[in-house]
C-alpha cells in the first residue's frame, strides 16, 4: 500500500509541476512550424555550415581543443564530456541551429568536475535503477522501501546536477548566438533582432519544458519501481 501512496504523490507532483512550469508542448510545436519560423529559416540560409559556426564559438570561448564531428542522420547536437567531443546535427535549414550549437559549445566550457560528475553519476543512477528493478521483478530485493528511498535521493541529485548544467547553457546560448551574428555581419541589425526575439520566445518555453522533462524522466522511474513493488 505504501508504494501506491508514493506513486500517487509522485503523479500529483508531476501534475503540479506541469502547471507551475506552464509546459505546453503543443505551443512549442506551433512555434517551430509557424510562418515566422520559415521566414527566419530563409534569413539564416546564408550562414556557414554548422561545423564552421561551432569552430567560431569554440574560438570565442577559448576552447578550441574540443573535437567536432558531424552527427550524420541525427537531428540533435550533443557534447560528450568524457571524450571532449561535440556531435553536430546534420541540420542546416533551421535558424535555431545558431543557438543550439552555441548551447553545446557552452557545455564544453562548464566546470570539468561537474561535467565528469554528471557523466559518472548519470551512469551509476541508471545502473542502480536497472539493478533494483530486475531484483524486484525476481522477488529477491530485500528492504524495498530502503532501496526506494535511495532511488528517490539519487533521482533528486541527478535532477539537481542536470538542471544546473542545462539551465546554465540554455540561458547563455542566446547571448553567444547574438555575439556571433553581430560579429560575422551576415544579417542586418533588424534581422538579428528578429532572430534573437524568436530565440527569446523559444527559450521562455524551452527552459521550462526541459526542466519539466527531466523531472518527468526521474518520476517515471520512481513510479515504475513503486508499481513493480506493489504488484510483486
Amino acid at each position: 500500500m505504501e508504494y501506491i501512496i508514493v506513486a500517487i504523490i509522485v503523479i500529483i507532483s508531476l501534475i503540479i509541476a506541469k502547471s507551475i512550469f506552464g509546459v505546453n508542448f503543443k505551443e512549442i510545436k506551433e512555434i517551430a512550424e509557424c510562418e515566422k519560423s520559415k521566414e527566419l529559416d530563409e534569413l539564416t540560409e546564408k550562414y556557414p555550415d554548422n561545423k564552421e559556426i561551432c569552430k567560431w564559438y569554440l574560438k570565442k570561448l577559448k576552447n578550441e581543443s574540443v573535437i567536432i564531428e558531424e552527427n550524420v542522420g541525427k537531428e540533435n547536437c550533443l557534447y560528450i564530456a568524457v571524450t571532449n567531443k561535440i556531435l553536430i546535427a546534420n541540420v542546416r535549414d533551421s535558424y535555431t541551429r545558431i543557438q543550439t550549437i552555441a548551447h553545446e559549445c557552452l557545455h564544453s566550457v562548464q566546470g570539468k568536475k561537474i561535467l565528469m560528475s554528471n557523466f559518472v553519476f548519470s551512469n551509476i543512477y541508471l545502473l542502480y535503477f536497472a539493478l533494483i528493478l530486475v531484483l524486484a521483478i525476481f522477488k529477491i530485493l530485500p528492504y524495498k522501501m530502503l532501496f526506494l528511498g535511495i532511488l528517490i535521493f539519487l533521482s533528486m541529485l541527478y535532477l539537481l546536477i542536470r538542471n544546473y548544467l542545462e539551465n546554465d547553457a540554455m540561458t547563455k546560448a542566446r547571448y553567444l548566438a547574438r555575439d556571433y551574428m553581430d560579429e560575422v555581419q551576415l544579417s542586418t541589425k533588424e534581422e538579428i533582432e528578429e532572430i534573437v526575439s524568436e530565440f527569446d520566445k523559444i527559450n521562455l518555453i524551452g527552459i521550462r519544458a526541459t526542466n519539466y522533462q527531466l523531472f518527468l524522466n526521474v518520476s517515471i522511474k520512481i513510479i515504475i519501481f513503486c508499481i513493480i513493488c506493489a504488484i510483486l
